[in-house]
């Protein structure tokens, strides 16, 4: 499973608006971007997806921004993934049926690996990587 830079982005995003979750103010664009090297005009394609599948929420005006819909722990990373369009399988030898015996294992290794990362999305929720994030800051202050 290859993840594009939408993808990566918009786990980003969702990082930072999961993070936020407890608080009343929208995180604006500009927000987002000063914390990550993410281009603005790309930025705002990726939360107009995500804003149409149902995990964002936006408001607009001066003090507008975007908020989480849904809690972090009920929003996989493949939620994120195929709301961005992304969340189906880049396995292009998976298209062909047709080959030699070898061609088949290696196919079949590819479709096995591919399921493998799905599951790893499915499972891992957003919550799960706010905690990482939130051990690692506490750690980096200990040292």
């Amino acid at each position: 499973m290859q993840i594009s830079a939408r993808v990566h982005y918009a786990c980003l995003a969702m990082l930072e608006l999961a993070a936020r979750y407890d608080q009343e103010r929208p995180l604006s664009i500009r927000e987002i971007v000063a914390r990550h090297p993410i281009p603005q005009p790309f930025l705002v394609q990726i939360l107009q997806s995500l804003r149409s599948s149902g995990l964002v929420s936006s408001t607009r005006g001066s003090s507008g921004g975007y908020r989480l819909s849904i809690p972090p722990d009920q929003v996989s990373i493949a939620d994120i993934a195929d709301a961005i369009g992304c969340g189906e399988s880049n396995c292009a030898a998976a298209e062909s049926n047709e080959g030699s015996p070898e061609q088949e294992a290696v196919r079949s290794l590819w479709l096995r690996a591919d399921e493998a990362a799905r599951e790893v999305l499915t499972q891992t929720r957003l919550s799960d990587l706010v905690r990482i994030c939130s051990q690692s800051s506490a750690a980096m202050f200990y040292i």
